[in-house]
């Protein structure tokens, strides 16, 4: 690595996660776009499908958000292509291919609408979900993604370019790669996958963003690695910037948590996860 600094922020991603007791889900593999999709499907009543991020599991996560919204929620988490127990295909690691895929996995499961939960990588497939498959997407939650590259803050962009197999290693996140993936020893291979995606660049345009029908709810950290001026610019895309108490107000919502990083926003779901329910349940 580039630094010290670089180095300490990678590590930050490889807090290994608590563990919670949770009632066995029904799980599966859904056949789709040439892969083998692994789903869990956790309590009962409005779907909703919890998108991962990169390099991530459903087991580290989701840790806890899947107790707290299955006691009221049909909870589908997900992990996409190459990561988890979905083995990886020779297919580009794109946002348009994921967005198409959980488009596909509604279709299998017989489910013609949900709401979307999505973690950086996932919240930036959700956001494209919504752009190409509005039919599908009833509500999304964006919690520290970007729809453009250049959402990041420098030092983000600089510790990605930096990344390699090495940082992960003896790690959760490579541990879990090990434990549950297809193919166990193609760890390094996998990161040079997901560092080629990156590297790509799929970003949505503002135009995009700003049609799509379904309302968002983005949620970020007041030092988590997307700059704000990004952060504002989502919003006002979505409608919001108005003054709530002389007109209407738009059916999206930002919040920004104080003092909270990129990883430490997932373990805030006491705050974070009524702030969803809320805005999942309101209705027009």
């Amino acid at each position: 690595m580039g630094n010290m600094k670089t180095t300490a922020f990678l590590l930050t991603m490889l807090v290994p996660a608590v563990v919670s007791a949770q009632q066995e889900p029904t799980t599966g593999y859904a056949p789709v776009h040439g892969l083998k999709v692994y789903y869990e499907v956790h309590g009962s009543g409005e779907p909703v499908v919890l998108l991962h991020g990169a390099f991530m599991t459903i087991t580290n996560n989701w840790t806890g958000w899947i107790d707290a919204l299955s006691k009221t929620r049909k909870v589908i988490a997900v992990e996409m292509q190459g990561h988890g127990r979905t083995a990886d295909i020779e297919r580009d690691i794109s946002q348009e291919n994921l967005a198409d895929d959980v488009a596909a996995l509604l279709e299998y499961l017989k489910i013609p609408r949900a709401d979307l939960i999505g973690y950086s990588m996932g919240g930036s497939a959700a956001m494209r979900c919504a752009v190409r498959h509005p039919d599908k997407v009833r509500k999304v939650v964006v919690i520290s993604s970007v729809f453009r590259r250049d959402g990041m803050v420098k030092e983000g962009l600089v510790a990605l370019s930096n990344l390699n197999a090495d940082v992960f290693k003896g790690s959760p996140i490579e541990v879990e790669y090990k434990k549950l993936s297809p193919t166990p020893d193609d760890f390094p291979k996998f990161v040079k996958r997901m560092l080629a995606a990156a590297n790509k660049g799929q970003d949505i345009g503002a135009d995009e963003l700003k049609a799509t029908a379904a309302p968002m709810f983005f949620i970020f950290g007041d030092a988590d690695g997307v700059r704000l001026e990004h952060v504002a610019e989502m919003f006002r895309l979505k409608g919001g910037g108005t003054h709530g108490d002389l007109g209407p107000r738009s059916a999206s919502r930002l919040a920004v948590l104080p003092e909270t990083t990129h990883v430490t926003l997932m373990q805030r779901t006491a705050i974070i996860v009524p702030m969803v329910n809320d805005f999942l349940d309101a209705r027009p």
